[in-house]
């Protein structure tokens, strides 16, 4: 995975298959990132992105609940169609913004 701090921003560069190998060192790095780095936003690029099963679920919202204490927001951004499917299906578009790029 690759991270991007730009002022109180994380971006997440998540790989092709979020599953629970990834999961828990994305968690990690993340919740270091936004601690030390005052984050406030976090954006999670699905540009990359097939698969992912319930604990990437998982690391969105733990973030999510993070950042939302902190007054901030969370993102998704160049999702495709699979990926805006789990997204919607879990519930994640209801509490996180879906990004799309105009065509």
């Amino acid at each position: 995975m690759d991270y991007l701090v730009e002022e109180n921003c994380l971006t997440i560069f998540l790989p092709r298959e979020v599953d629970h190998h990834y999961a828990e060192e994305i968690k990690k790095e993340a919740d270091r990132l936004i601690e030390r780095k005052h984050i406030k936003h976090v954006i999670f690029d699905f540009k990359n992105t097939d698969f992912m099963d319930s604990s990437g679920i998982g690391v969105i919202m733990g973030r999510y609940r993070q950042i939302h204490l902190l007054g901030g927001e969370v993102w998704a951004v160049h999702a495709n169609e699979r990926m805006k499917k789990i997204l919607n299906m879990s519930g994640m578009t209801k509490i996180i913004q879906l990004f799309e790029e105009e065509k």
